[in-house]
């Protein structure tokens, strides 16, 4: 079964700037298989505008988000990336106005190091209500490879 319902994809540039809006949104299924597809759905999407260095660090943390809509909220889950001026912003949507909290868990514990994930893992995170519950969102660089080696090489060339 394909866990995504409604798919919408809006690219507004097609990468040859850094400074160019891209955004990509996805309505998931309210289940477990969600997680899967949101991780194939990042994977591809910063593939696709050349963030390669960034998909393992968004891949985990948008999966942990997903998980977490999917168990502590009902109906669908919204996906949503936008890009602009080097900035990746990862978006997870769902029902619960509830906005998540961190809390000190066991060190047996089997659960609950999701959003201390998130916290060490991105540059900025938040929680945003929103008219259908909340969105939980974190943001990385974005940078396309030859961005990153511009940048790397750039003292160089002057």
């Amino acid at each position: 079964m394909n866990s995504v319902s409604r798919t919408s994809i809006h690219t507004t540039a097609t990468g040859q700037s850094p400074a160019a809006r891209r955004t990509a949104s996805w309505w998931l299924s309210a289940d477990l298989g969600s997680v899967r597809t949101a991780r194939r759905l990042t994977r591809d999407k910063l593939a696709d505008w050349g963030f390669d260095g960034q998909i393992d660090v968004a891949e985990l943390l948008v999966s942990e988000l997903v998980a977490n809509a999917l168990d502590h909220a009902h109906g669908q889950v919204h996906l949503a990336f936008s890009a602009e001026n080097g900035l990746l912003r990862c978006e997870v949507e769902d029902e619960d106005p509830q906005m998540p909290t961190m809390r000190t868990v066991d060190l047996d514990a089997e659960r609950g190091r999701g959003l201390f994930l998130v916290e060490m893992l991105s540059g900025s995170w938040g929680g945003t209500p929103t008219p259908r519950g909340k969105a939980i969102w974190f943001e990385l660089p974005a940078f396309t490879e030859a961005e990153a080696e511009a940048d790397l090489f750039a003292p160089m060339a002057a």
